[in-house]
């Protein structure tokens, strides 16, 4: 097996109201998983600007490695606006850095010697990161666990780059309301969840799919069976990278040697712990893991 955790893919600011926050699956991820002992690193694409030095600073903050490729391109930002009801609209620009992450020397020997990576949709919708992301996956060992966590956003994905992505993972990551997108898309056959899930599963030849339904509880299909959890009654402080929380989690504790049903258990209770403070790269505590 290989010694990296891996997420790739956006790495961005949004910007809030209040100010700007760090954003982006990736990092997220690869955080959490390190916080299980494992050599996690962030890969993505800054610009040469001082929102990319920043990008910089933050992850070093947090002592996550990165593998940041410098390009001709702005840091990649979402201005986040307040309607008049008070509820967040996005704005993900286009055409910025972490677009273009370029597939170098130095990528192809991360790939070489991964052990997990996780990937999204998002982060797909340019032709240069897609390639990119495709070469890596096409080059970690055999062995390797590939997480798409799928990730919807806006407008920002194509049944032909999702279902290049469902070949590619062998753990699949969805929430209910992307698997209601999926099962438009795909003509996926009956009614009830459980069915759909296990229609992808078989499809796709997946080793597991994991499937988060918010306050409705989770599930993880593998080929043992079906876990199912509640999710927490917590006080919510916000849920900014929870479900990245989530797959860190869950990914880092498979790799810890966890069963499926153990390593969903500590997946919702880090889930449920980073709903309880502010911002997605809260320090988890050491009865969590």
């Amino acid at each position: 097996m290989g010694k990296f955790v891996i997420g790739i893919g956006e790495a961005l600011w949004d910007m809030l109201p209040e100010g700007k926050k760090l954003g982006g699956a990736p990092a997220n991820f690869a955080y959490h998983a390190s916080q299980f002992g494992h050599e996690a690193i962030a890969v993505s694409a800054i610009g040469q600007d001082k929102l990319g030095e920043e990008i910089v600073e933050a992850l070093e903050e947090h002592r996550l490695p990165y593998h940041l490729d410098r390009v001709e391109y702005p840091t990649g930002t979402v201005q986040v606006t307040l309607d008049a009801q008070g509820v967040p609209q996005y704005e993900i620009k286009t055409d910025v850095a972490w677009d273009n992450i370029p597939y170098t020397k130095e990528l192809a020997a991360l790939a070489a010697d991964c052990k997990a990576v996780c990937f999204g949709s998002l982060a797909q919708r340019n032709a240069v990161s897609r390639e990119s992301i495709s070469l890596f996956l096409d080059a970690v060992p055999e062995d390797c666990l590939k997480v798409f966590d799928i990730n919807l956003r806006q407008d920002f994905y194509s049944k032909e780059v999702l279902e290049a992505s469902f070949h590619r993972c062998n753990i699949l990551k969805i929430n209910d309301e992307e698997l209601v997108v999926m099962s438009r898309l795909l003509e996926l056959p009956g009614l009830a969840l459980e069915e759909k899930c296990k229609h992808l599963m078989k499809d796709y030849g997946l080793r597991m799919l994991i499937l988060t339904c918010g306050v409705n509880g989770s599930y993880v299909f593998y080929e043992g069976g079906i876990s199912f959890l509640d999710t927490p009654k917590v006080t919510v402080a916000d849920t900014v990278g929870a479900g990245d929380s989530f797959t860190g989690a869950f990914v880092g504790s498979l790799l810890n040697g966890k069963t499926v049903s153990e390593a969903h258990e500590t997946a919702v209770k880090v889930s449920a712990y980073v709903c309880t403070q502010s911002g997605a790269m809260p320090e988890i505590p050491n009865t969590f893991k």
